[in-house]
């Protein structure tokens, strides 16, 4: 008998990994990827500013970070035009929503999300016991009719919804999606990843309202700032709410040259810009290069391209599976009808040139 006794509930769980990392392909390879292109990654980079910003702190990493991250907090405040105290620091989103399914969701309470959407919440959510319902995307787009009406039925605790959409790139109206905030029901949170929002068009998220208690959004540096490796987001929501993460979080979770690179970045708007315009271009090479093969690059908010391979999901995973072959690394949603896509970083011009190298190879080999 082994002397770690696990609880029931951790015991009876499967082993499950949301997402393979790249660098697990790549130790199975035996070959580095020629174009890293399946983790929604910025290839752009940091801004020039969160660089040297975290070479300066470097040598200061002996010492444990700000607990508070206050000056991150104050600055995404300022930024935001809201009081630090309805801003929570963490790390990535990942890390948020893991602390707050733990805040609220006891076993066998319900959860809603739809079906395909971030596995990630879904795994914080089975390791706490919850009870997952889901709802079938509509057109490819989340349905937010349908999630509230199922909240409504099942009584849940929280309800996820991402708006632009992870893995379709498809999104709602900032009116559509105030629509839905106001038709929460009584008792549900809704959680509203935003973490591709600063690849959106204008007219995407909602007005801000920190002392609306039924939401809590959820944003990252991870992807358009460029600092996935540092693992820094944050969640905005009420001071009450926010306050409630200080009896469980990790306080010193998030380190010191990742606030120094996130202020940095934060701080350097004209970077941000630059990348967006970057963005835009390499959304619309990808989706050249699928007309050019056959395929249909799905309109896209975030910064990937999903593409419909026009078959079914067994014909996108021989895709996949061609691309990994030579280097070149996708992914694609799991769930159908969406795995008859793949889908496609918006990287910079000299990884696109090698995914278009190599798409009609791969596709002339399924």
């Amino acid at each position: 008998m082994s002397n770690a006794r696990f609880t029931e509930l951790v015991g009876n769980l499967p082993a499950t990994v949301p997402f393979v990392g790249p660098e697990a392909h790549m130790r199975a390879s035996g070959r580095a990827f020629r174009a890293r292109l399946g983790a929604n990654e910025s290839g752009f980079g940091p801004s020039p500013q969160a660089i040297a910003a975290m070479q300066a702190a470097a040598p200061r990493a002996w010492m444990y970070g700000d607990s508070e991250c206050f000056d991150l907090r104050m600055a995404l405040a300022a930024h935001h035009q809201i009081a630090p105290e309805n801003i929570l620091v963490g790390e990535g989103i990942d890390g948020i929503l893991g602390n707050l399914v733990r805040l609220l969701v006891a076993p066998g309470d319900a959860v809603v999300t739809s079906d395909g959407a971030y596995p990630t919440f879904n795994y914080h959510v089975a390791g706490f016991g919850g009870a997952l319902h889901k709802v079938p995307y509509r057109d490819d787009h989340e349905d937010p009719a349908a999630l509230l009406m199922r909240a409504e039925q099942v009584g849940a605790k929280l309800l996820y919804f991402c708006n632009p959409d992870n893995p379709m790139g498809s999104w709602h109206s900032a009116r559509i999606v105030q629509r839905m905030i106001d038709a929460v029901p009584e008792g549900t949170l809704l959680a509203l990843d935003e973490a591709y929002i600063d690849a959106a068009p204008d007219g995407t998220a909602p007005p801000l309202d920190p002392e609306d208690t039924r939401v809590i959004r959820l944003r990252t540096f991870s992807k358009l700032y460029g600092l996935a490796g540092l693992r820094i987001g944050y969640a905005i929501g009420t001071a009450p709410l926010i306050a409630m993460f200080d009896r469980i979080r990790n306080h010193f979770g998030v380190g010191r040259v990742a606030q120094a690179g996130a202020l940095a970045a934060l701080h350097d708007q004209a970077w941000l810009a630059k990348v967006q315009a970057e963005l835009a271009a390499a959304r619309q090479g990808l989706s050249e290069i699928a007309a050019n093969n056959g395929l249909h690059a799905l309109p896209s908010a975030t910064n990937f391209v999903t593409m419909d391979c026009g078959h079914d999901g067994d014909y996108a995973r021989k895709l996949v599976k061609e691309l990994m072959s030579r280097d070149v690394f996708v992914r694609m949603p799991f769930v159908a009808p969406h795995d008859r896509c793949i889908r496609v970083s918006a990287g910079p011009p000299a990884e696109l040139a090698v995914f278009a190298e190599t798409l009609p190879q791969a596709l002339r080999n399924i």
